[in-house]
């Protein structure tokens, strides 16, 4: 089977620790700091760092319509902590204007867990994995509210942590950080359903 061709977004955070993890759950991977790079992409990821620099510097290297316009059109993406706040409808404790891409039905509260010194890891319970994962949370958001089609994978201290609604995923801890690849390896699983589900489409029509 080919591999899935997932982009990750190369603006700010953990591009090589993704890239690592991604190429590990047997995805071909291409760093995104423009829009032609976009094309031809079956999956993206979209690091941790912060968002609202991220936002800004999406506006800066022309990027932002277009990935909105690609999540809109159905691209599978999975948004790690300052990804999953870009992903999200709405989000409480940004400034005013934040930019999101947006397509997450869900509200996030950025540094929900607090600032940087209140950091932590802990094990985590994972829906669709079969033991824990070492989460670690840097600036951690959380999800206040979670839309009808949203499902909840992981919680912490009763605020779901890692979400999926149909081919987008987001969590607030960094997997790249562990060595654990099971968090990319299920982004890549979503990405090859999306491809699979495209092609019945295409021999339907």
């Amino acid at each position: 089977m080919t591999a899935p061709l997932v982009g990750v977004l190369a603006l700010q955070g953990d591009v090589r620790e993704h890239r690592r993890a991604l190429e590990a759950a047997g995805a071909t991977v291409r760093s995104v700091r423009t829009a032609d790079e976009l094309d031809g992409l079956d999956g993206i990821v979209l690091p941790g760092g912060e968002s609202t620099t991220i936002g800004r510097l999406l506006d800066v290297f022309g990027l932002l319509s277009p990935l909105r316009d690609a999540l809109g059109a159905g691209l599978p993406a999975y948004g790690c902590c300052a990804g999953m706040v870009l992903l999200a409808d709405e989000v409480v404790g940004g400034p005013p204007g934040q930019v999101l891409l947006g397509g997450l039905d869900v509200t996030v509260r950025r540094n929900a867990f607090g600032s940087q010194v209140h950091s932590f890891e802990a094990p985590l319970a994972v829906a669709g994995l079969d033991s824990d994962l070492h989460a670690v949370f840097i600036r951690a958001p959380w999800v206040e509210r979670a839309g009808p089609g949203v499902h909840v994978l992981a919680e912490v201290r009763g605020h779901p942590v890692a979400v999926r609604q149909g081919d987008l995923l987001a969590t607030s801890f960094h997997p790249e950080l562990t060595g654990d690849v099971r968090l990319h390896a299920l982004f890549v699983q979503v990405v090859r359903a999306s491809i699979a589900a495209e092609a019945t489409r295409g021999r339907a029509s």
